[in-house]
């Protein structure tokens, strides 16, 4: 009687570990991702581009979010055109556009779900790229300025 109830017991405290380990694992956090992208990277005048954000959160595909933006500009411009985008399928939500001007462009693709936000940006380019923004100049003037004061501290300047 004993060994039975030894046995209930153990059977008992493996079904509870495992009820809190599944538990812990279904608590864990999940995060909002979006991968962004253009198909061709670089297109032609008046070609068509898709452009694609594949929405998860955590390995479950968003088909629901409360709202996929695409704000999309030539380098440069002020104007920015924004994009209200659905659902294709299987968590990807899509956009095909030409573009009459050549240039660098830059797309922003504004994600909202499971209360979360999420912003990824790329850039592309339609024939001939144009002068990158500012601010994406600004970055590569400071990581040059970075290797120079080092190449200087290294030589003993």
């Amino acid at each position: 009687m004993k060994r039975f109830l030894l046995l209930l017991m153990t059977v008992l405290m493996g079904f509870l570990a495992t009820a809190c380990a599944q538990q812990e694992v279904e608590d864990e956090p999940q995060f909002l991702d979006v991968q962004l992208k253009a198909n061709p990277e670089k297109a032609q005048l008046n070609e068509e581009v898709t452009f694609e954000a594949k929405v998860t959160y955590g390995t479950e595909e968003v088909e629901d979010a409360d709202e996929v933006k695409f704000e999309i500009w030539r380098s440069q411009a002020e104007e920015h055109e924004k994009l209200v985008v659905e659902h294709d399928e299987s968590g990807i939500y899509s956009l095909k556009k030409s573009f009459s001007e050549e240039g660098t462009y830059y797309i922003i693709a504004h994600v909202t779900a499971r209360r979360m936000h999420n912003m990824p940006k790329i850039e592309f380019v339609v024939g001939s790229p144009s002068e990158p923004e500012e601010n994406e100049k600004s970055t590569e003037k400071e990581d040059m300025d970075e290797n120079d004061t080092e190449a200087h501290e290294e030589s003993g300047h």
